[in-house]
């Protein structure tokens, strides 16, 4: 029996929109290392985007001053991104969840991304800690021959 192998990753980024292609590259590394095909590794790159623009945005308040810790755990069997920071957390039970064609049919940019999140990871787990520490964890599960 082989013993699990894993491996660990961190990037620490100024709180910037301008630094999530820089983000985007990374979580693609971690998933061509994990053997994960194109559209994989696409669809990984979109939550954790979305997870960090979120970050940027409405906890920072845009405040370049900050930062934001991207951690990725690679084992034989799982990705786990987790996506921290110390800015204002939030109740993710208290994000209205509306219809994908009420959004569309309201016109509003945003209200997709948890749901995306959700969608694309096999787990989505908040810890809030508003203003120490809040850590969004996703694993996706690697699916082995």
């Amino acid at each position: 029996m082989v013993a699990n192998f894993e491996r660990t990753f961190i990037l620490h980024v100024p709180s910037s929109t301008e630094n999530l292609a820089l983000i985007r590259g990374f979580v693609s590394n971690i998933g061509k290392q994990a053997g994960l095909d194109e559209n994989q590794v696409c669809m990984i790159e979109i939550a954790v985007d979305e997870a960090c623009a979120n970050v940027i945005e409405h906890a920072y308040g845009s405040d370049r001053t900050k930062e934001v810790v991207v951690r990725a755990k690679l084992s034989d069997d799982t990705i786990e991104i987790q996506v921290e920071d110390t800015g204002k957390g939030f109740d993710p039970a208290s994000v209205e969840q509306k219809e994908v064609t009420r959004l569309i049919q309201e016109r509003k940019s945003g209200g997709l991304g948890m749901r995306m999140m959700k969608l694309v990871m096999d787990e989505v787990q908040y810890n809030m800690k508003p203003g120490e520490r809040n850590e969004l964890r996703m694993v996706k599960k690697l699916k082995r021959p």
